[in-house]
């Protein structure tokens, strides 16, 4: 029994980390954290073996960019948007001057050849200051209908409902011991939560369950 009870706390507490996981960079990945700076999948493999497929990176503005830094700049089909859908993590190749302009021509480190158009500096959105790996394949499935149930409600609810079945069972050992002794304020707001459930819980069962006991 102690077993399967521990089994059952591991298994509770990495839910917990997982939704805290998928769910906190799945929103991190839509919104700016501070300044600019946000979190960006990475979606093929062209900056491997320095940036796994299916990384996710955070990458911050700097004011300068310099020969050799991990940039995530808008992709060609999104450069006139604010906030781009599509991005794309290469490294700074080279840095030319055109029109007065200063032009960074980028480069993924597995591509043979240098990205075909340069970009202007307006186009990026930030120096990539770490990645994790593997860890944009879970926050682009949990941006999908199918993926946010399986990853977010799904853990959610079950978290719910077992901090629910545990208030249930202490309020159950304070109603017994109110019996005994007086119970503290907070001990009271416990059971009374607790009565509320089950009186909840008995109607929600009637409903499924017309024909039971009277």
């Amino acid at each position: 029994m102690q077993i399967i009870k521990k089994f059952t706390n591991i298994l509770y507490w990495l839910l917990i980390i997982m939704l805290i996981i998928v769910a906190g960079t799945a929103a991190l990945s839509s919104f700016d954290i501070s300044g600019g700076t946000k979190l960006y999948s990475v979606q093929s493999g062209s900056m491997e073996p320095e940036i796994k497929t299916g990384s996710v990176v955070l990458s911050q503005p700097q004011t300068i960019y310099f020969r050799g830094d991990i940039i995530t700049f808008k992709a060609e089909k999104d450069r006139t948007v604010k906030n781009p859908r599509y991005t794309t993590t290469h490294r700074v190749h080279e840095l030319q001057e055109a029109e007065g302009k200063l032009m960074f021509i980028t480069k993924g480190d597995a591509n043979d050849s240098p990205d075909g158009t340069p970009i202007t500096q307006d186009l990026i959105l930030g120096k990539v200051l770490v990645a994790v790996p593997y860890l944009g394949y879970l926050v682009s499935f949990a941006k999908t209908e199918a993926g946010f149930i399986l990853l977010i409600i799904v853990p959610a609810t079950l978290i719910i409902y077992s901090e629910l079945v545990s208030i249930k069972n202490e309020a159950k050992k304070l109603i017994e011991e109110r019996k005994k002794r007086k119970l503290t304020a907070k001990e009271k707001v416990v059971v009374a939560f607790g009565e509320t459930e089950m009186a909840v819980g008995e109607s929600i069962s009637s409903l499924f369950d017309p024909g039971g006991k009277k």
